[in-house]
């Protein structure tokens, strides 16, 4: 294949600019390589929130210490 000659062409109609680019747009989405998941990872905000070392326990009145400094 040349670098002159298309990756694709239109047999039939007259297609307007924007639905070739939806064209296109469809293409690449579809033939991209597959890559891996991004990890999800705690935002600097709630990792703030739980530190470390620290477990929360059950029990009467563990309502109440849960909110105070330990």
């Amino acid at each position: 294949m040349s670098a002159e000659e298309p990756l694709f062409r239109v047999v039939r109609g007259v297609p307007t600019a924007e639905e070739l680019a939806a064209l296109v747009g469809a293409i690449v989405v579809r033939f991209r390589p597959a890559s891996a998941p991004a990890r999800a990872t705690a935002s600097n905000w709630a990792r703030s929130a739980r530190p470390a070392g620290t477990t929360l326990s059950a029990g009467p009145g563990a309502w109440r210490t849960a909110g105070l400094p330990r």
